[in-house]
């Protein structure tokens, strides 16, 4: 027998796989990079809606501690919608999230109820309990947009907002 020619030897070899690996990692990049923006943004949503709830409660708190019969209620109702957006009763600075504003803010009790969506008196005035009757405040967040980035390095965005649900929060009131 003849021995094989040193060119017919390299045949049996496996090809060459030389920069494939590179290749593979470019394919998954993109998907990856997608995967890993979405999820920041997510994390961004869920950040931004836990501040705002907690925003509504601070407010309600204050408002629980007055009766709407007092005479400066009304100034407690715009200091509650300032502590709700910018975090202090002042309104001063910017907003605890982007596009939060004081029209977004409704103030409901046993006076004022027409800002909550469907609300009645009764929700809010002598509502029984097992211990009696309470009377009740609620302040809610409504119609907030989130507004998303976008991918970097591309114009377009990933979707233009995203509507929050009402947000709220509702305490015993004195009185």
């Amino acid at each position: 027998m003849r021995p094989l020619a040193p060119c017919m030897m390299k045949q049996n070899l496996p090809p060459r796989q030389r920069g494939a690996a590179i290749v593979e990692f470019a394919l998954l990049l993109v998907p990856m990079l997608i995967v890993a923006f979405g999820v920041a943004e997510y994390g961004r949503a869920v950040y931004h809606y836990n501040t705002i709830a907690k925003s509504v409660r601070s407010a309600v708190r204050i408002l629980a501690q007055h009766n709407p019969s007092d005479a400066g209620y009304d100034s407690r109702i715009t200091q509650a919608k300032c502590l709700a957006v910018y975090g202090n009763t002042e309104c001063t600075g910017s907003s605890l999230a982007p596009g939060l504003a004081v029209s977004n803010v409704n103030v409901c009790d046993r006076v004022s109820w027409s800002g909550c969506n469907g609300a009645v008196q009764s929700d809010y005035e002598n509502v029984s309990t097992g211990l009696g009757t309470i009377n009740l405040v609620e302040v809610r967040i409504s119609g907030y947009q989130f507004s998303f980035i976008g991918l970097p390095l591309i114009s377009i965005p990933i979707g233009n907002a995203m509507s929050f649900g009402a947000i709220q929060a509702v305490m015993r009131q004195t009185g």
